[in-house]
């Protein structure tokens, strides 16, 4: 008998350390991208882009390297995230958590 695969962040993407914890995950409208905005022990917080295809087994896998910049805030991550992806502003527009990192946006 074959042993069951592990779950949750067993598949987390290997630029996400498991130390750094993920406050919000935004996806596309396809459900074929998404981003990770994360905080770090240290503070400091970060964001990361994926992709998920059929043919990886609907894994998410990085499509860039934006987790090695640092950010001095959740809000200042969000705002390097929403200038570095394409997609994500209107992803965000319909994501009311999203919505409150904004400046000036508190719910």
């Amino acid at each position: 008998m074959e042993a069951a695969k592990p779950r949750g962040n067993s598949s987390m993407s290997k630029r996400i350390d498991k130390s750094w914890l993920v406050f919000i995950s935004i996806e596309n409208f396809e459900h074929n991208r998404c981003v990770d905005l994360f905080s770090r022990p240290d503070g400091s917080c970060g964001f990361e882009e994926f992709r998920r295809d059929a043919e990886d087994r609907s894994d998410w896998t990085p499509v860039q390297y934006y987790s090695g910049s640092v950010y001095a805030s959740r809000e200042a991550a969000l705002a390097a995230a929403m200038q570095s992806v394409a997609w994500l502003p209107d992803a965000i527009r319909q994501s009311p958590s999203a919505q409150k990192l904004l400046p000036g946006r508190r719910g």
